[in-house]
């Protein structure tokens, strides 16, 4: 694993951040109707059971649940997980990584990963994608969201707290590149400008 991408530092500065991090995100996919429309479409197009892997506080998982979707949700952080659990105390939530799901080969409709892979080195998605495939039925569906560029920003304070967690930019162009190597198929991708952010954002649908 790459030096930038550490999980276990990671899961520790989400771990101090949750409560406060909880309360600033619980609306934000409601108020962002681009964002919204992608997890509405990922929730027309999937059939089956559908991991979200880094779930964090479940905010994601909400709107999933809202429409329908048999969905159960992973963090790296159990203080989110435990944010996650009181908002949706019906959805299934586990500790785990990307890089073990601890799911079943073939098992699932669907995977989300709502900026989850923002952590990860563009030298480690191959692993990543590598454990979405497996855990991915033939024909599942892939839904990610990601900031995109090619800076990397890292954080040493949020809400008042030391943290150290480091954000990387990833390009549609490379992501789709790096699917494929994976035998998954890009099928969609929407990029939107920055909406009182940093960066742009860009969210990519992908077949199994």
């Amino acid at each position: 694993m790459s030096r930038v991408t550490d999980y276990a530092r990671t899961a520790a500065s989400y771990d101090l951040i949750a409560a406060d991090y909880a309360d600033h995100a619980l609306h934000e996919v409601d108020s962002k109707p681009l964002d919204r429309s992608m997890l509405t479409a990922f929730a027309e197009l999937v059939s089956g059971r559908v991991a979200d892997v880094g779930c964090g506080t479940g905010n994601g998982t909400a709107v999933l649940h809202r429409l329908g979707v048999d969905v159960f949700g992973i963090d790296l952080s159990a203080e989110m997980l435990a944010h996650a659990r009181r908002q949706l105390p019906d959805v299934h939530f586990t500790q785990g990584s990307m890089t073990d799901l601890n799911t079943a080969d073939a098992s699932l409709g669907g995977i989300v990963a709502w900026y989850s892979i923002i952590h990860t080195a563009p030298e480690d998605l191959p692993a990543v994608f590598a454990e979405f495939r497996r855990a991915l039925a033939p024909g599942g569906l892939i839904l990610l969201a990601f900031q995109t560029g090619a800076d990397t920003l890292h954080l040493t304070e949020a809400y008042d707290r030391a943290i150290d967690l480091t954000f990387l930019r990833h390009t549609p162009e490379d992501v789709a590149d790096r699917l494929t190597d994976a035998g998954l198929t890009p099928h969609a991708t929407l990029v939107r400008q920055p909406e009182g952010e940093r960066s742009p954002h860009a969210f990519l649908l992908a077949r199994g």
